[in-house]
């Protein structure tokens, strides 16, 4: 029993140091003297403003909102400032560090961030605060905080904008006349993790500033700035809203190419393309806010839209010169001579007494203006009273409807042209302008 006692008591896996906190040593509060200070008061109260210096480290940004004009930002604040009432003797010049409960008891600047909607510390497994006092009363307290503040964002150039917000730090109750706030190290005070990432926006620069801010109630108070500026990436509304506009305004040049009298093909296909315009629209406005004024998105959907309502319109005007040509063919018809007993319309378009043409003029009936699918006799019967001086008056005075067919044809032939220039044109002006 001894000797295996004696084994245990000198294995050097047995040893174990004494329990420093069981030792009679003074208590952290007393030797700070926390009891014999007024700490509601702030450091050298009635001399001049004490100067509490600041840095961050932004761990994140979460979000970037368009649509509440906001952003979320999860930062670790730290203040530096000197209280004399917190200076205590130390053979080492080692500082104690506490948690969150110390803080309550000693006096700490009141922070604020301006114009922020939510702000809160962390808080699991334990309040994310941390205080460390120097002997000569330096002190250092920081905390870890997700703060949403308000961002004015300027969307009139959006998706192809530079965004830039500022989360803004000051001291609620504190004028300059009794806090100095500034940052501690300049612009080396704003420390960023190089992993921080957002899907929308690549994050250009950050940087910080220092002003002034006046209340009419209250007086002069020190405000800190951090700013940021994000540029939004195109790429994702280039797949999503620009690309998809522009394969509707080309499918509806399509109709160009397909037979006027096709009506089941031509009107449903500009319908179609019309519709599929709108949803585009409104699934854009339904994720924005809705602002006063026009954004770059708008200028190039609406514009879009424009061109394939015009589409639908350039049909309309084809059909309707059309049917007014066809009901003047028509009375010009009703108002030819009587061609009754004629067994073959072909054999006398080629006989020059009858219709007063050679062979030759058979070929350039076209020349009149009849439609090509119409019938050959439709051209007969034209020519026929082109030659009857009985009824050349009234031809004559009806020509018109021959420029009609003609101008119904180039309807479809320059629009295949006009549509795609004014187009592209459109296209090179507008990305020159906002890229």
């Amino acid at each position: 029993m001894d000797g295996s006692g004696g084994q245990k008591t000198g294995n050097p896996i047995y040893k174990r140091s004494a329990d420093m906190t069981k030792t009679l040593m003074t208590k952290s509060e007393q030797l700070l003297r926390i009891d014999d200070h007024d700490f509601t008061m702030r450091p050298a109260f009635g001399g001049p403003p004490i100067p509490v210096g600041v840095d961050v480290q932004v761990e994140s940004l979460d979000t970037i909102s368009e649509v509440d004009m906001d952003f979320t930002m999860t930062l670790y604040l730290r203040h530096y400032w000197k209280d004399e009432r917190l200076s205590f003797p130390s053979t080492n010049n080692q500082s104690m560090t506490f948690d969150s409960r110390l803080v309550k008891k000693i006096w700490v600047p009141d922070m604020f961030f301006v114009h922020s909607k939510r702000s809160f510390i962390h808080d699991t497994t334990t309040d994310n605060v941390m205080l460390r006092v120097y002997p000569d009363g330096n002190v250092l307290y920081s905390l870890r905080v997700t703060v949403t503040a308000m961002c004015n964002m300027d969307l009139s150039r959006f998706p192809l904008d530079t965004q830039t917000c500022s989360l803004e730090i000051e001291s609620y109750a504190y004028t300059d006349d009794d806090l100095m706030l500034y940052w501690k190290k300049g612009n080396e005070s704003l420390n960023t993790d190089e992993r921080i990432s957002l899907s929308q926006f690549l994050i250009q620069k950050f940087h910080t500033t220092t002003k002034l801010a006046f209340y009419s109630s209250t007086g002069w108070y020190n405000r800190l700035y951090i700013h940021f500026t994000l540029r939004r990436h195109i790429f994702f509304f280039l797949l999503q809203t620009y690309f998809p506009a522009t394969l509707m305004v080309m499918l509806s040049w399509v109709s160009f190419w397909i037979d006027r009298r096709a009506v089941p093909a031509r009107v449903p296909l500009g319908i179609t393309t019309v519709l599929t315009m709108s949803t585009i629209i409104t699934g854009v406005n339904a994720s924005m806010p809705r602002v006063s004024y026009i954004k770059a998105v708008d200028i190039y959907l609406w514009v879009s839209f424009v061109f394939v309502f015009l589409s639908v319109i350039e049909y309309a005007a084809v059909n309707y010169l059309s049917t007014v040509q066809e009901r003047k063919e028509r009375k010009l018809r009703e108002r030819l001579p009587c061609t009754c007993g004629i067994g073959n319309p072909d054999d006398m378009m080629i006989d020059p007494q009858i219709t007063g043409y050679g062979s030759m003029d058979v070929n350039n009936t076209g020349n009149y203006g009849m439609p090509v699918n119409g019938g050959r006799q439709d051209r007969m019967l034209a020519q026929v009273s082109l030659n009857d001086p009985q009824i050349t008056g009234q031809v004559k005075a009806s020509r018109g409807y021959v420029n009609v067919w003609i101008d119904t044809h180039a309807i479809d032939k320059y629009s295949r042209v006009m549509f795609p220039g004014a187009y592209i044109l459109f296209n090179i002006i507008y990305w020159s302008i906002y890229s």
